[in-house]
């Protein structure tokens, strides 16, 4: 009976690791296809910054399942990997579009304002006052 829930829990942990290697197969692929069909700057960088913050998580997350399931191992570098991947990722596309911003690049805009703009724009007419 023991032998038997042992391999069910080997399948079921089997399982959840492909699940998590084709969502972030996923992802990144999904990621790479933004960055070649999307028109703007700032759109691409959304797909350059969000998917992969989530393909290469879950890429990690399997390996780290990975190793605890098969040689009993817990991975605090792939722990540490997945946490400054988490924050370093969206801080970093964050302060690339910033920078694209003020260096003068316009968003690609349809139907809709340029928001950042126009708060930067009121915030300099409130110092000049």
């Amino acid at each position: 009976m023991l032998s038997l829930i042992g391999t069910l829990i080997d399948i079921t942990m089997n399982i959840i690791i492909i699940i998590l290697l084709l969502v972030g197969t996923f992802f990144i692929f999904s990621s790479a296809v933004g960055l070649i069909r999307f028109p703007g700057v700032f759109t691409r960088l959304h797909a350059a910054t969000k998917a992969p913050t989530l393909g290469i998580i879950s890429i990690l997350l399997a390996a780290f399942f990975f190793l605890y399931g098969s040689h009993q191992l817990v991975s605090g570098k792939l722990l540490l990997a997945i946490l400054f991947i988490m924050l370093s990722n969206p801080v970093g596309g964050h302060m690339l579009s910033r920078a694209a911003h003020r260096s003068g690049i316009k968003p690609y805009l349809r139907h809709r304002e340029d928001e950042y703009e126009l708060y930067v724009r009121e915030k300099e007419r409130a110092k000049q006052q």
